[in-house]
């Protein structure tokens, strides 16, 4: 064997980059591997891209395909922490000649954030600029002329020497064809500045440049850069904060209940390879001690994910897996990359524990006190109802179409799920619902899968904006893992479906879309700006319950009255589906901001709003749902108060967008108010006149910013946080435990739990035989 392939074989094995098994940085050490790259958008799992649509290795160099601004490089296992050591960092960029309007290129150094997470970091645009722009040097905020004129091709080198509390930054540009100094500039700064991730950085942003955060033009006149190199004690390696190829994975297990009896279905998620890369992974598990290969899976090249379906799984015992790539290097070399976990075994004999969470918004990203919480509580199963992302995820915008780059622009706002709440997944089944925000919509009418409605005004309207391929895209990166779907048929559009059941656990699980066929608000007049909103309080709304429309749709009705009655296997039921089936909220955005009916909510239209909880009241199940950012635990009522399922609408894990529910301020009546006599609960009669027995809710504080010192606590003031629910089989009971952001769940204090919670239902509650008053 070759020295090289060994060593690459060698290093992968012991989680170091390539040729960095036994070096130090005491010399200048190449951190990246764009020379042995095939050309593809992933430029490294040791990298973070921003964005990564805007990137692509070509050609040994990592090219920045858009002259927009702020386009930058972090590093993921390297950064600055010692400042009070020497170091030096080093790279070759190239300027285009396309480049119109020059703004600089060089490195950030010092990138912080108001938490300490080089995650966070990442998407922070601050730092220590130290780079070129055209003629001069840029260190700081000094602008420094060349001593000779610089070609397009140029090396920076930025050595730091402390001195005290302070370091001197030298910044060197070399023609490196030649050898030859084309001049430097010299600075002191405090070293507490320098502290942070290290990035590099094309365009560099000008004052008022509203390109630097926005979808840029892919006409290659971006900065490229090669052979970044660091050396020194100032930095520290981090070779477990690697981000891929293989960036995570989630699985499902159920028992089919025919010849395949237990069927586990994993899917490994990689980022887009290029043409000439391996595509293919292969999953082992560990049986009395041997790793055994269960199977390869090539990776499908929209969604970039790979599934494995294995039948007549052995579900009584836990199992390690590893999921392996062989990533081939352009030289020949190769690396293996792996990936491990523990498929669960199939919990018998006792309660069933579910982490519920829904929406989150990158204002609290990443959310580690939510995503430690769910480690240490050991769930026995992960359901996320929805909103793994918003537009605004990452910056940079959303793109339209075509499809291809939108479906990029979608997958890197996607891993920042991955990358939050990989750890938590990677060792349980995990039911992920793609929801309106997961398809770049605000609020989303599909309507079986028809295109958006081109003759309406405004964002309120029915159909799919996003191309239909972009749509199947989502619904693979969410759900290809899931057990298998009802129905493979696809709606409109040759849209994908994903509707279907799980049984796990003793507990049968319908899984349910309930926005894909729901009518659009266009077809009913509100009397008001939006489609969508009503209000003006005295708006009868019963006049927006017309005859035909649809929220369900047909296809899952009949599937969710046959899963009502089927008992084979199980004893206790729950629907997972993205929202509650009622308006529980009566300020949204804004304190100021009242309406009397959403019809984004699942209150409407209320005729199917009637019907889907009809269907579901024989199976007493109970319904864990997300989607409004405000927690509440609400029981159904159709013909009369209480008489149907209850809801436990969880919080979102990170609030953008607020809402509220204060009845009694509006002093909106209502009779029935618990025991526990907490404000703004009771039998109500939502704004669109159906019954909902409101139990418990957490609103959040009404200036959720004030006092906080950083994103989480403005999280915990917005209400954020997450739910568990529990439920025992042999006592025939769920209890819901609801908690805040900035807690740990695991140490008792009743404080952590939002008021009126924990609450335990008993089963046959969800048809209406109460006991709870």
């Amino acid at each position: 064997m070759k020295r090289r392939h060994f060593l690459t074989l060698l290093t992968a094995v012991l989680g170091q980059p390539y040729l960095r098994a036994a070096e130090s940085l005491t010399t200048l050490t190449r951190i990246d591997r764009w020379n042995l790259s095939h050309d593809r958008i992933f430029l490294g799992g040791e990298f973070w891209a921003n964005p990564m649509e805007d990137w692509r290795v070509e050609k040994g160099w990592a090219s920045c395909l858009t002259g927009a601004a702020n386009r930058s490089i972090h590093s993921l296992v390297y950064d600055l922490t010692q400042p009070n050591q020497p170091f030096t960092l080093s790279t070759e960029l190239m300027r285009p000649a396309t480049l119109k309007k020059d703004h600089g290129a060089g490195f950030r150094i010092g990138i912080t954030a108001d938490i300490a997470d080089h995650r966070a970091r990442c998407f922070a645009n601050n730092g220590y600029r130290a780079g070129i722009q055209g003629n001069q040097l840029i260190l700081g905020k000094k602008m420094v002329p060349l001593a000779e004129k610089a070609p397009a091709h140029t090396e920076l080198t930025l050595v730091g020497k402390p001195s005290g509390t302070q370091v001197e930054l030298t910044l060197t540009a070399t023609d490196p064809a030649s050898g030859k100094s084309l001049g430097s500039a010299t600075t002191s700064v405090p070293a507490i500045e320098l502290t942070g991730n290290i990035a590099l950085a094309s365009q560099y942003p000008a004052p008022g440049d509203r390109s630097a955060n926005r979808p840029g033009k892919h006409d290659g006149s971006g900065y490229k850069f090669r052979n970044w190199q660091i050396s020194g004690d100032a930095f520290s390696h981090h070779q477990d904060r690697q981000f891929g190829p293989i960036l995570w994975a989630m699985y499902s297990l159920s028992d089919n209940r025919n010849d395949d009896r237990f069927v586990m279905k994993l899917t490994a998620l990689v980022p887009p390879l290029g043409e000439k890369d391996n595509h293919t992974l292969s999953l082992e598990v560990k049986r009395d001690g041997v790793w055994k290969k269960l199977g390869e899976a090539k990776a499908e090249t929209d969604s970039w994910t790979a599934t494995f379906r294995v039948p007549q799984w052995n579900e009584s015992e836990a199992c390690p897996y590893r999921i392996s790539y062989l990533e081939k290097h352009s030289n020949g070399s190769e690396t293996s990359h792996s990936f491990t976990g523990t498929i669960r075994a199939n919990p018998s004999g006792r309660p069933l524990r579910i982490g519920a969470l829904t929406c989150q918004n990158d204002i609290g990203f990443p959310y580690q006190p939510v995503a430690d919480n769910l480690v240490k509580l050991d769930t026995d199963l992960l359901y996320f109802s929805g909103d793994q992302l918003y537009e605004q995820h990452g910056g940079f915008g959303i793109l339209r179409k075509p499809a291809v780059p939108a479906i990029h622009n979608y997958l890197r706002k996607f891993y920042q799920f991955g990358w939050a709440f990989r750890e938590a997944m990677r060792h349980a089944p995990t039911i992920c619902l793609p929801d309106d925000h997961d398809v770049f919509h605000g609020n989303l009418w599909g309507g079986g899968g028809v295109p958006w409605n081109q003759d309406a005004k405004g964002p309120s309207r029915v159909g799919y904006h996003q191309p239909a391929r972009m749509i199947n895209a989502v619904h693979r990166t969410n759900c290809s893992h899931h057990p298998d779907f009802a129905s493979p048929k696809p709606c409109k559009q040759d849209i994908s479906v994903y509707y279907g059941d799980m049984l796990y656990g003793g507990v049968n699980f319908a899984i349910i879309a309930d926005r894909q066929w729901k009518s659009g608000p266009e077809t009913v007049n509100t009397s008001g700006a939006r489609y969508d909103h009503v209000t003006d309080p005295d708006f009868d709304t019963s006049t927006l319950d017309q005859p035909g429309l649809s929220m369900l749709g047909e296809r899952q009705e009949k599937f969710l009255e046959k899963w009502s009655k089927d008992w084979r296997g199980h004893s206790m039921k729950v629907l997972l589906s993205q929202t509650v089936f009622a308006a529980v909220a009566t300020y949204h955005g804004a304190r100021n901001g009242y309406l009397k009916g959403d019809l984004d909510s699942g209150g409407w239209p209320q005729t199917p709003r009637n019907r889907a909880i009809d269907l579901i009241r024989e199976s007493m199940a109970l319904h864990i749902n997300g989607d409004q950012h405000l927690t509440t635990l609400v029981q159904y009522g159709v013909e009369q108060q209480r008489d149907s399922n209850w809801s436990f609408c969880t919080p979102a894990i990170s609030v953008g967008y607020p809402r509220w529910w204060k009845p009694d301020e509006l002093k909106t009546p209502h009779t029935n108010r618990p025991k526990h006599g907490l404000p703004d609960t009771g039998e109500y009669i939502d704004g669109f006149g159906n019954k909902a027995y409101v139990y418990a809710v957490g609103n959040p504080l009404d200036n959720p910013q004030k006092g906080a010192k950083d994103r989480y606590e403005v999280a915990h003031n917005k209400a954020s946080g997450f739910g568990l629910v529990t439920i025992n089989s042999a006592k025939k009971t769920y209890t819901m435990d609801c908690f805040r952001f900035l807690v740990d769940a695991t140490d008792g204090k009743a404080s952590n739990q939002f008021p009126g919670w924990p609450v335990t239902v008993h089963q046959k509650e969800n048809k209406g035989d109460n006991i709870i008053s």
